[in-house]
């Protein structure tokens, strides 16, 4: 019986020190993305496997056109006119994370919109920011540029960008990734 107190008293310590070292290491994990045509999405759901973090899909109130090229005339208009279209949901708890990955797809050089109103509606000052970026050749465009200025107060580490067509046959690049920047499952 001694025995077994032991070993549940052990196990029990394991666990407090492994949360611990999880906290020092980047605590809750929340996946934030915005997708259009499903590859986004199909991103963020690479990095949730491998890193147990919350996902969280930002939508916006007006859905855009299904059609790619009135979605791209809309998506260029947005830009042009700056605007910051209103999002349909929100994340409830965001004090409670640490890390913040943000997604999105490469739209007219920089992320849509809808990311603009996202970083302007949460402070993510003292947070680590982990961009991830779909694109069609663009690669990161200057979204990386506004997100430094949208996130100033945030620790931005490299981020990934994967062209939409391969995005399905990138995890193993998504690993590699998370591997390198020091996010993954438990910190493994």
């Amino acid at each position: 019986m001694k025995r077994m107190m032991f070993l549940v008293a052990s196990a029990v310590a394991l666990s407090g020190a492994a949360q611990a070292q999880s906290k020092e290491s980047g605590g809750k994990i929340l996946i934030a993305y915005f997708s259009w045509g499903g590859n986004t999405r199909e991103m963020a759901k690479q990095i949730q496997q491998q890193t147990g973090g919350d996902l969280f899909e930002i939508t916006t109130v007006k859905t855009y056109s299904k059609d790619y090229n009135e979605c791209v005339a809309e998506a260029k208009k947005e830009q042009q006119a700056n605007a910051r279209p209103p999002l349909a949901n929100e994340v409830k708890n965001m004090a409670d994370y640490d890390v913040v990955f943000v997604g999105y797809p490469n739209w007219w050089g920089t992320m849509p919109q809808a990311l603009f109103t996202f970083l302007e509606k949460y402070d993510l000052s003292g947070k680590t920011v982990v961009p991830f970026c779909t694109h069609g050749g663009g690669r990161w465009g200057r979204s990386l540029d506004d997100l430094k200025k949208l996130c100033p107060e945030s620790k931005i580490l490299e981020g990934l960008a994967i062209g939409g067509s391969m995005v399905r046959r990138s995890k193993d690049d998504v690993v590699k990734w998370l591997q390198k920047i020091g996010i993954t499952k438990n910190n493994e």
